[in-house]
């Protein structure tokens, strides 16, 4: 019998945290197991019913076809015209990719650029695929840790300290997958200052939750903050978190035509081009009123607001307010050093996910995932009614702690 040896690239990096997490509620619940899961980071809305609509009209109008690698004409436009209306940029058509998720971009872009041994600039908290992604393109991750004192935002500091001679990429995510931090146009330009003096470092933008937002002030996005960069920004971006279209896999980025020509050679051997029919369903999301964006946010703040209230009045735990996207990031160092009912001693936030789970039935994923510790992450992607079941079990299980 041949025995299988995996290549290197595929030794080299883990299953993603949340993935593994999202498999073991799965077994829990299939098990019989009362189970909140705030571990995973899909909204809990339907896809809008206009959204549905507009996927089978294309079936029967027969576009069941290939399309171009980099999209649909329709596609692109709908992607071109979002950026200009939204953010005050503009790209032209060979700027453009799409495809299989936002997730398959970034992928794709750390493979079309980064040679062994480039480094990739990665701020901490992280979201949990970024490291994986550059080790797997043989590249090597260069973590920034960014404190809670900070907002767990990248300072201009802490960027300049760590860009060297084999600097190829930061990568920044705003509003961020694990804490929902975001940057303020003041952020950005400062940021941008430390990169026009290094003219060979290019960022990836990963903007996926920038429509959830809770801020006064517009989003904005360095391309927008920092003009002279534009050149060097991969954009990315795509409709599965705004318009809770996970399933649909269409992700998309905007930047420099020749990085953006890499991709789509890529994509072309890889898989040809994204489903035609997510591409239908997308162009219409796009282009459509946006009644469901402003709506699901207003009710992911309600949620924000309840849950870091009552967070915060649990012993031994405390949690920043996110300015953006569905997630919330609490700290349990009041927590770490005590034991459980049954003699166990908490002694990282990852025996604590695990004594929540395992003793109250909460799901959530452990802060070293993400690159900073001692935190949890907690996804309010869910009703109000679990948001609120889940909080009891959280302070019935601090409360049991000695």
């Amino acid at each position: 019998m041949t025995i299988f040896v995996p290549a290197a690239r595929v030794s080299r990096i883990k299953i993603s945290p949340t993935t593994a997490a999202s498999a073991r509620v799965r077994e829990l619940k299939a098990a019989g197991r009362d189970i909140v899961d705030m571990a995973i980071g899909e909204p809990d809305f339907d896809t809008p019913d206009d959204v549905k609509a507009a996927a089978h009209a294309a079936i029967d109008r027969g576009e069941t076809k290939y399309t171009a690698v980099n999209g649909t004409v329709a596609l692109r436009k709908g992607i071109i015209a979002d950026y200009k209306r939204r953010l005050g940029l503009e790209y032209a058509d060979n700027e453009i990719c799409v495809g299989g998720g936002a997730k398959q971009i970034l992928f794709l872009a750390l493979m079309a650029s980064v040679e062994e041994g480039a480094e990739v600039i990665i701020p901490a908290p992280y979201w949990v695929s970024y490291p994986d992604m550059v080790i797997a393109n043989d590249g090597k991750p260069v973590i920034v840790r960014c404190s809670e004192n900070q907002g767990f935002k990248l300072t201009a500091e802490a960027l300049a300290a760590a860009i060297t001679p084999k600097t190829r990429w930061l990568i920044l995510n705003a509003p961020s997958n694990p804490t929902g931090a975001a940057y303020s146009r003041g952020d950005l330009e400062a940021l941008g200052a430390v990169l026009l003096r290094h003219p060979n470092v290019l960022v990836l933008s990963d903007d996926i939750y920038d429509q959830i937002w809770y801020r006064d002030e517009p989003a904005t996005t360095l391309a927008a903050a920092v003009p002279a960069l534009k050149d060097r920004i991969l954009l990315t971006n795509g409709v599965s978190k705004t318009y809770a279209m996970t399933g649909w896999r269409i992700g998309y980025a905007a930047g420099p035509a020749p990085l953006v020509a890499a991709i789509n050679k890529l994509q072309s051997q890889m898989s040809s081009c994204p489903s035609s029919i997510s591409q239908a369903a997308a162009a219409h999301a796009l282009a459509s009123d946006q009644a469901f964006v402003r709506d699901s946010v207003k009710l992911y703040k309600e949620r924000r607001d309840y849950a870091c209230a009552r967070l915060n009045a649990i012993p031994g735990l405390s949690c920043l307010v996110p300015d953006g996207a569905f997630y919330l990031y609490p700290g349990c160092a009041g927590v770490i050093g005590k034991t459980t009912p049954d003699g166990k001693v908490i002694e990282n936030d990852l025996d604590f996910v695990l004594y929540l789970l395992d003793g109250v039935g909460v799901a959530a994923v452990q802060g070293a995932a993400y690159g900073l510790s001692p935190y949890f992450r907690l996804s309010i992607a869910t009703s109000m009614e679990a948001i609120k079941d889940a909080c009891n079990r959280i302070e019935q299980a601090c409360r049991a702690l000695r």
